[in-house]
Formats: C-alpha cells, sequence, structure tokens
C-alpha cells in the first residue's frame, strides 16, 4: 500500500522526523509492505457480488509487518470508579496496537467513532506518560469506496481534527491515509459521499462489514 496524504496535528510529523527517524522509516516500511488485493465478495445489497478490499486481511498484514519489526501491544488495566456512585467496574483497559519508544501506532478500518476513540486513547495514553506522539493510519476516501458499507475515511478524520481548533487533541499526532498501489494519485475534483445516513445507519443495524473498534 502507499501513502497519499500526511496531515501533522500540534507537531506529530515534526517530533517523528527529528527524534525518531527510525520509526518513520519502519512505519513506511510496514505501509509499503501490504499488498492489498480485492479478494471480499459483498453480500451488501447496493455491491452484491462486487470484489472488495477486506479490512480483516488488511488488519492482519499490517499486525504481521509491525510485529516482525518489534512493535509491541500496549495495554493499561484499571477499575472504574466514578463520583457519586457506589459500583466498581473491575477489569477494564485501553489498549493500543503497536507502540515503540513511546510512539504509538494504531490502523483503523472501522466505522468513524474507531478512529475518534483511537485519537482519545492516544490522549489517556499521552497523559500518563506513555506517549509522545500517536500515529493514525486510515484508509483514504478512494479506497473506503472499495471497501465495505461501515468503513469510514481519513479526510472526515482530518476536517474534523482541523474544526476542533487546536482543543482536542491536546495530543501530538501523526494521519496517515493510504490506498493501494496502483491508484492514482488524488486529483483536484469534488466527488459526492455514496453512502447516505440511511444506508449507514442500515450498516450499523445489520452489524455492517467493516472493522468494529479495537
Amino acid at each position: 500500500m502507499k501513502k497519499v496524504y500526511e496531515y501533522s496535528h500540534l507537531g506529530g510529523s515534526e517530533i517523528l522526523q527529528v527524534h525518531y527517524p527510525q520509526l518513520v522509516a519502519e512505519i513506511d516500511q510496514c505501509i509499503a509492505a501490504v499488498k492489498a488485493e480485492q479478494t471480499k465478495v459483498s453480500e451488501e445489497k447496493s455491491k452484491k457480488g462486487k470484489l472488495l478490499f477486506s479490512p480483516t486481511a488488511m488488519n492482519a498484514a499490517f499486525e504481521q509487518a509491525f510485529r516482525d519489526r518489534g512493535w509491541q501491544e500496549l495495554i493499561d488495566r484499571y477499575t472504574i470508579e466514578i463520583p457519586d456512585y457506589p459500583t466498581k467496574i473491575k477489569g477494564a483497559y485501553k489498549q493500543v496496537d503497536f507502540t515503540k519508544d513511546r510512539i504509538l501506532v494504531e490502523v483503523q478500518f472501522g466505522k468513524y467513532f474507531s478512529m475518534f476513540y483511537d485519537v482519545a486513547k492516544f490522549q489517556y495514553f499521552f497523559n500518563r506518560a506513555k506517549a509522545r506522539v500517536g500515529v493514525e493510519i486510515v484508509p483514504a476516501n478512494a479506497l473506503k469506496r472499495k471497501m465495505s458499507s461501515g468503513v469510514s475515511y481519513g479526510e472526515q478524520l482530518v476536517y474534523d481534527i482541523e474544526r476542533l481548533d487546536r482543543h482536542f487533541p491536546a495530543v501530538p499526532i501523526k494521519v496517515i491515509l493510504i490506498d493501494v498501489d496502483d491508484a492514482p494519485p488524488p486529483q483536484a475534483e469534488e466527488v459526492e459521499e455514496t453512502q447516505t445516513p440511511e444506508e449507514d445507519k442500515a450498516a450499523e443495524l445489520a452489524g455492517g462489514e467493516g472493522e468494529t473498534a479495537k
């Protein structure tokens, strides 16, 4: 796969380039190592019989690529206690798939809430001095159109972070939009969002074909 766009929030890209060039190279290597193919036959009404890119297969390929380079999972377990409430909930946790030297990476082919939850996890670990920069790898809209309904896209995430006027997240982040190797470069054009709110709701009620939050 290949990068088609990078977005730096609060100097995330610059921190990585100056202080962690080797990790930047490893992240780029992981992206390039994933060879996505349209192997999933859609059962969706609007895409019946079409070959789509599989989020599950791509996630597995990214998992292998990062593990091969020594990136580890990060988990923080805790008990939930809230003010003026008697019940305590044990066994709760926050988890990020890939971490090395306090650089956190998530690869997200799920619904939009999963992307934003990744950002919240970066903030959580940053507040506990377990993260310096968070890196979110997400599909570009062009790739999303060749995947199952319910999968979101990186342009939406970057747009929303921009409109939060740097108030959230308060952690340096780099967002990387990816597409398949043979995809044409992004064009100066306007494209319509192909999935309506009604279709998105229907996919949610049906369980969708996209990946769920990790």
